[in-house]
């Protein structure tokens, strides 16, 4: 899908609705593989995918006091007795119905679909959910728009709990090793306070190694290590509507890089995100059906930054209010990516 520019193009892969390719003045600007088999069979980290049925980790692997009963669900997240990203086989893992082109909002899309089956990874409800991007210019930036909706479809249950959100691993200096170097202004230093187990303890508080929101600071080859859930919206778990899509948009974080050129700005709806700056990141190597090596990619290779409701929501019932969704219900989210090269 172009954006207008034949140096700006995007790439979808039905597994995931996935974002293969994030093309800036000729540059792919996430990491990626170059065919579409390696997502099935090399993308432990979630590469490009629509992560789901719930984003990041829900304590201990278990949803309480949902439809007036417990969910166990899979506990997939390392050393960490967490359920993470929608579980051992999420909806980064299935495979969607698209790409249909669509005009959205005047401008070109395309659409993707996935009905989420009641019991899938423990889950309970049938779901449909619809990821909907959309390219253009604007001002001389490419700009991607993504938007998602989920509905209680199924009459197995009264609610559910839902999440979704894109884990792109962005690399503003492509063909670098490492991001460093790469410069980054942040929308907020509030973050959710973790305790032992990468699970916020409740607290909102000052994020303690990075300057002032709004300061910029630079990526070194191992510091700062960031692995935080950021919030925009302090009064989230009271104020923030299931379906965001029609709230203004708030910058999440600028990332650019002085060898390239190149800027990211992502902007959202949604009221907290995850910046990893990749500290575990390994992308094995690989070979094409004509032979080509891909080399491995390790850490720091890339940085996520995860539009999302705050972590552990499902699994908390005083924040369960931003993911519990009811029939006749749509919960919602969008989030704006503008691009460009100096």
């Amino acid at each position: 899908m172009s954006a207008t520019d034949p140096q700006s193009a995007f790439t979808f892969l039905s597994q995931g609705a996935l974002i293969q390719e994030f093309t800036v003045a000729g540059l792919n600007i996430v990491q990626s593989f170059p065919e579409a088999k390696f997502y099935k069979t090399h993308n432990d980290v979630y590469l490009g995918e629509t992560i789901g049925r719930t984003t990041n980790r829900v304590k201990g692997a278990k949803i309480e006091n949902l439809n007036g009963r417990t969910y166990e669900l899979a506990v997939n997240d390392g050393d960490n007795p967490n359920s993470l990203h929608g579980g051992a086989r999420g909806w980064g893992k299935q495979d969607f119905e698209g790409p249909q082109p669509v005009n959205r909002n005047g401008k070109e899309g395309v659409q993707f679909r996935y009905l989420s089956k009641d019991g899938e990874e423990a889950y309970p409800g049938t779901v449909e959910c619809f990821v909907w991007y959309t390219a253009g210019m604007e001002d001389g930036k490419t700009v991607l728009e993504v938007e998602y909706q989920v509905e209680l479809v199924g009459d197995e249950c009264e609610e559910s709990v839902v999440g979704v959100t894109n884990h792109s691993y962005f690399q503003v200096n492509p063909g670098a090793p490492t991001t460093e170097g790469t410069v980054v202004t942040l929308g907020t230093d509030n973050y959710l306070e973790l305790d032992a187990h990468q699970v916020p303890t409740g607290n909102i508080t000052l994020f303690p190694s990075i300057p002032p929101a709004g300061v910029s600071f630079t990526l070194g080859p191992t510091e700062p290590t960031i692995d935080d859930c950021f919030v925009i919206d302090t009064a989230a778990p009271t104020s923030c509507p299931l379906d965001t899509r029609n709230l203004p948009v708030h910058m999440l974080a600028i990332i650019s890089h002085p060898n390239t050129g190149l800027h990211l700005e992502i902007h959202s709806t949604e009221p907290a995100f995850q910046f990893y700056t990749g500290d575990g990141l390994y992308i094995p190597e690989a070979e094409t059906d004509d032979g080509v090596k891909i080399p491995s990619r390790g850490k720091r290779s890339g940085i996520a930054i995860e539009p999302s409701r705050y972590v552990n929501c499902a699994g908390r019932e005083d924040w369960r209010g931003m993911c519990r969704l009811r029939k006749g219900e749509l919960w919602g989210a969008r989030s704006v990516y503008r691009a460009w090269k100096e």
